[in-house]
């Protein structure tokens, strides 16, 4: 059906509220009621909406894609062009030019308040005029204020609270209708009915559109059906093995989300057609457009490229205007009435099915003052936020009835060497499956009769590690290491465990690494007990900016964080392409963590489901699924999760040794001068042959 169908009711309701907004912001284009500085804020804010409403009247009237492709190229400029990094000098979307003209208090605020209008973007798009109504009303209450004279930076404070706060009813609630409703077709019907040869269909979605998008879905129109097909089946299929390996029952299931970027559509059409096949009807929803919805440094849904990475970080903390106790109950209260009213296609959820992208050049953010932060006590609110909705989710999406898989494939943005590099990742992505798991459980066979296992780094890099495993009372039944190949993480392979925090120390050290968005260079962490003790990274010359990074990014603003998964990677065939290209740097952890030892801080990989058995193809059962701080949530649940699980990889090159140790002391060689020593395992090293 016409997306525009499903809102109508809606739309219409609000018709007469959103008429009268338009009407009266184009007056305040022309009017001299507020004073300088605050008159160009408001103006160019005013011409901004009005820009969307003229956008609006296009979609509504059916003839937004009838215009040209170079028409919608430029519509694209004008509603990103503000804030792209050759405008964002002076875009009051930038919140230091916003103090600069506005001061610091009412700067942040109005800066705020401009990025969320800037979601009617995406609102006109999908005809949700009711986030269109409600934007405007609160932009001509804030407006108001300022006419005659400034107010307060309160005042202006109160209404967006009070704006962010009544309207969770409606921004939450669909959120959470969003990720599991699969009737809502804005995306789907994109994917299943465009005509990919003609790139116009790019911009029916409202995001950015760059010209590395235009290339990229330019190449995929270029490949083979049979090509495509073959990225499609490996992502759907190993989205069907996660079930199977992991003993879940995937015919209860009814739905799977999809999670890609803009350009993929032809691999999504197959994928949706073989999703049906399963059982499954797919869900595509966008990347969270509200910042009440939006978690910092997390893309979760399907998105553009970014227009400025540097926007979208510097108003990662803007919650922080609204953010106290009262908010936090109210919007977990909403979150699980949300659950409830959409219970059932929250039961029939599968879980989520990821295409990955990398390739992009390393963001270096800079961390600037006039940027909304958290205090310690909203920092606070955020952990206890995200665990208890993280709690009111499983109770509606139990983790040990679902599954997921995640894929990964280049940009053109890797460099000239772009579609060669395509064409080596399907070939990792698609590695035989049977050869690595006879290969990975000759590791985990040495593995497990060790009590604790050491890596050191050599060179530059000085990873000392100590890692203590779960003792084996049988085994002949049980087994440490999970024998992870091509299921829900592809490509295979590695070997993981949950480690055993108590005696875990030492140093993780990695000279280059890509957490999200972020590249982060020598990053050091140093364990006592399992547990994040100390950490700082070469970001910045100022050392405590490196720490703050850290804080944010990997230790989601915890003071300290366990390691809650070690493994060993195998995929030596990754490595050697990465070698070959040149793009160890430019790689995403999905396969930097099968190319070397890698470490996660946070929850296990069992995190919500640690009761369920997990059982190796050698029909061991993997008994290391918990550790000290996950076992807490038999008696203090809150306190036993982070609802975060972030990976670090050291890689080959930067490897002395690997060896385990027995309880009485014998030691067992696994890797040496970065190359496997196990008896069976030599396959493995022919990869670095080619190097």
């Amino acid at each position: 059906m016409d997306y525009r169908e499903l809102w109508r009711e809606e739309n219409e309701a609000v018709r007469e509220r959103y008429d009268l907004t338009i009407e009266r912001i184009g007056q305040i284009i022309k009017e001299e009621t507020t004073q300088e500085p605050y008159r160009e804020y408001f103006c160019r804010t005013a011409q901004f909406i009005i820009l969307m409403d003229q956008a609006r009247l296009l979609v509504e009237k059916g003839v937004w894609m009838n215009q040209t492709l170079a028409e919608l190229k430029e519509w694209n400029r004008k509603f990103y062009g503000d804030i792209l990094p050759q405008n964002y000098e002076k875009s009051y979307g930038n919140p230091a030019y916003a103090v600069e003209k506005l001061g610091l208090d009412i700067g942040r605020l109005l800066s705020f308040l401009y990025a969320e209008i800037r979601g009617e973007i995406v609102f006109v798009q999908e005809s949700r005029l009711t986030e269109m109504t409600i934007l405007n009303e609160l932009f001509i209450e804030i407006y108001n204020l300022f006419e005659e004279e400034a107010p307060e930076a309160q005042k202006v404070k109160d209404i967006l609270y009070w704006f962010t706060s009544d309207y969770t009813d409606l921004t939450v609630t669909y959120r959470v209708r969003e990720t599991y409703d699969p009737t809502l077709n804005f995306a789907k019907d994109i994917v299943l009915f465009s005509d990919f040869s003609d790139l116009r269909y790019l911009y029916a979605y409202g995001e950015y559109i760059s010209e590395e998008d235009i290339k990229l879905a330019s190449f995929l129109n270029s490949l083979s059906q049979e090509t495509v097909d073959q990225m499609a089946d490996t992502y759907t299929e190993g989205y069907r093995k996660g079930f199977q390996v992991m003993g879940r029952d995937l015919s209860k299931k009814r739905t799977v989300a999809v999670l890609y970027q803009l350009g993929f559509e032809r691999m999504v059409r197959k994928a949706i057609k073989n999703f049906r096949a399963m059982g499954l009807e797919p869900i595509l929803f966008r990347n969270a457009v509200w910042c009440v919805n939006r978690r910092p440094g997390r893309k979760r849904g399907f998105y553009g490229s970014s227009p400025n990475k540097q926007y979208e970080y510097d108003h990662r903390y803007d919650e922080g205007i609204y953010l106290k106790k009262a908010f936090t109950d109210r919007k977990l209260a909403v979150l699980k009435t949300a659950y409830e009213t959409y219970k059932k296609e929250a039961a029939d959820f599968g879980g989520p099915a990821l295409i990955e992208t990398f390739g992009e050049v390393g963001f270096q953010p800079v961390n600037k003052p006039e940027c909304v932060a958290l205090s310690e006590k909203q920092e606070k609110l955020t952990l206890a936020y995200a665990n208890e909705s993280a709690q009111i989710g499983n109770e509606y999406v139990p983790g040990h009835e679902t599954s997921f898989t995640i894929i990964a494939f280049p940009r053109p943005e890797i460099g000239e060497d772009f579609s060669e590099i395509f064409q080596e990742t399907i070939r990792i992505n698609t590695l035989d499956y049977e050869i690595y798991k006879t290969i990975q459980q000759k590791l985990i066979d040495r593995l497990d009769r060790a009590e604790h296992v050491v890596i050191t780094g050599k060179g530059d890099n000085h990873t000392n590690l100590k890692v203590m495993l779960h003792p084996l009372s049988n085994s002949d039944s049980q087994t440490n290491f999970e024998n992870c190949v091509a299921d829900v993480n592809i490509p295979l392979g590695e070997v993981f465990t949950s480690p055993v925090l108590k005696g875990t120390n030492g140093i993780l050290q990695v000279s280059s690494v890509y957490i999200g968005d972020i590249q982060f260079q020598d990053l050091r962490l140093e364990f006592c007990d399992g547990m994040v003790k100390e950490y700082s990274c070469a970001n910045f010359a100022d050392p405590l900016q490196g720490k703050a990074l850290i804080k944010q990014m990997i230790l989601k603003n915890h003071d300290s964080l366990p390691m809650g998964e070690y493994a060993i990677g195998t995929n030596t065939t990754a490595y050697a392409m990465a070698q070959k290209f040149g793009i160890v740097d430019r790689l995403p952890i999905l396969i930097v963590e099968k190319m070397g030892p890698h470490f996660a801080v946070g929850d296990t990989c069992y995190s919500w489901s640690e009761d369920s058995a997990v059982y190796n193809p050698d029909g061991k059962e993997v008994i290391a699924r918990d550790n000290e701080v996950s076992a807490l949530r038999k008696t203090d649940l809150v306190k036993a999760y982070f609802n975060c699980h972030t990976d670090i990889t050291i890689p080959y090159r930067e490897l002395s040794e690997i060896y385990g140790v027995t309880r009485e002391g014998e030691k067992l060689p696994i890797l040496a001068e970065g190359r496997f020593v196990v008896p069976g395992t030599e396959l493995l090293n022919e990869a670095f042959e080619h190097i």
